[in-house]
């Protein structure tokens, strides 16, 4: 028997699937009027802005209209050919990040396209905000840039403190719609734009770009509290729709879970978007959690299908340890044994890129299935 969908739709089931119970209850209730309004000035309480309020009001109305139908996204296209509906109406937005990732995937694969790398600085630190200074993690991300340009690499620097001191920049949480089913998770992310929510301006729409068009990465990251520091976070769990991400989204009609879940048990191949390319890591701290970071780091790319440049290419030190904060940059300065190591991964990864480039690397690794695809 066909079963009714979320929003009425009949989804019919396959053959020998068992129906699948969407699970509810926990969505909070929508904002009152007033609560709305209360949220929406929050951005507008600078005095400055009094002038305004008969302006900012008008906007509000606007917004809260957008909030209270719903209206996710206000520009839309039919999908047309190659979707799986042709008809359905997709965002503009999504299909405009969609099309620079499969023309970056294009390039990536032109054997004629120069080598390039993408270099990730994972700190949260800069001196464009609160700390008033430079981070660590930025000077060894320089020292790999400067020797993979030696080579003759191109290098694209993905400066993920930006999200602490650039006006308006946001990487907006990930969703978890894989853990509904992974077929609801489109690549690139439909969930941003979400223009009823103020989900909007969304970083990633261009990050995922950047990592398409990298014949490798080098993720150069310090250890906040055992851990990678949040921007590179929030950066990592978004990347999730880039293994085993749905590339078609009218195939689960937008975001209705049970289609979604059909498709998940009728047999989905999780395709890896990114598989194929090289990395290198740079994993500094200065008491405790170096190691650990760096090999989860090393174990989420290894699981996305990046090829590791070898042990070299995979460092994890202390700079400073247990010495006091105020005087880690000079403690950087000292340690030219790690700057050197440094240079090794970029080396190791400039290496790595030629040979992948040729077939060489990808010709020694076996071709084997996962007996388990998730």
């Amino acid at each position: 028997m066909p079963r009714t969908g979320p929003a009425g739709t009949r989804c019919p089931m396959p053959t020998g699937i068992a129906v699948i119970e969407i699970r509810r209850g926990q969505a909070p209730q929508p904002l009152l009027r007033a609560e709305f309004g209360v949220r929406f000035r929050a951005s507008f309480v600078d005095p400055a802005f009094r002038t305004e309020d008969p302006s900012i009001a008008r906007l509000e109305e606007i917004a809260w209209q957008a909030y209270s139908e719903g209206r996710k996204a206000p520009f839309t296209q039919k999908a047309g050919p190659g979707h799986a509906d042709p008809d359905y109406e997709l965002s503009t937005e999504w299909l405009a990040t969609k099309q620079r990732i499969d023309a970056a995937q294009l390039r990536w694969a032109d054997p004629l396209t120069p080598s390039r790398v993408l270099l990730i600085c994972g700190s949260a630190r800069n001196d464009g905000t609160c700390p008033g200074e430079i981070s660590k993690t930025f000077r060894l991300l320089g020292i790999a840039r400067e020797t993979l340009e030696r080579a003759a690499i191109e290098t694209d620097v993905l400066d993920l403190s930006l999200l602490t001191s650039d006006y308006g920049r946001k990487i907006h949480p990930c969703k978890g719609c894989v853990s509904t089913a992974m077929p609801l998770c489109h690549w690139p992310c439909s969930c941003y734009p979400n223009h009823a929510l103020n989900q909007t301006n969304d970083w990633m729409a261009e990050i995922y770009e950047r990592w398409t068009a990298a014949h490798a990465v080098i993720i150069v990251s310090p250890v906040y509290w055992y851990q990678s520091p949040s921007p590179m976070k929030l950066m990592i769990d978004r990347l999730v729709c880039a293994d085993g991400g749905n590339p078609d989204p009218t195939s689960t009609g937008g975001k209705k879970a049970a289609k979604a879940k059909q498709l998940e048990l009728a047999g989905w191949d999780y395709p890896q978007h990114l598989a194929g390319r090289a990395y290198g890591l740079i994993v500094h701290g200065d008491v405790a959690g170096v190691d650990d970071a760096r090999r989860a780091l090393s174990d989420w790319l290894d699981w996305m299908g990046f090829i590791d440049a070898g042990a070299p290419a995979r460092l994890d030190r202390y700079i400073g340890y247990y010495e006091p904060y105020a005087s880690s940059h000079e403690a950087l300065d000292r340690d030219l044994a790690v700057q050197e190591e440094a240079r090794n991964v970029a080396r190791a990864v400039a290496k790595a890129v030629v040979e992948l480039r040729a077939g060489r690397l990808q010709s020694v690794q076996p071709k084997l299935s996962r007996p388990r695809r998730k």
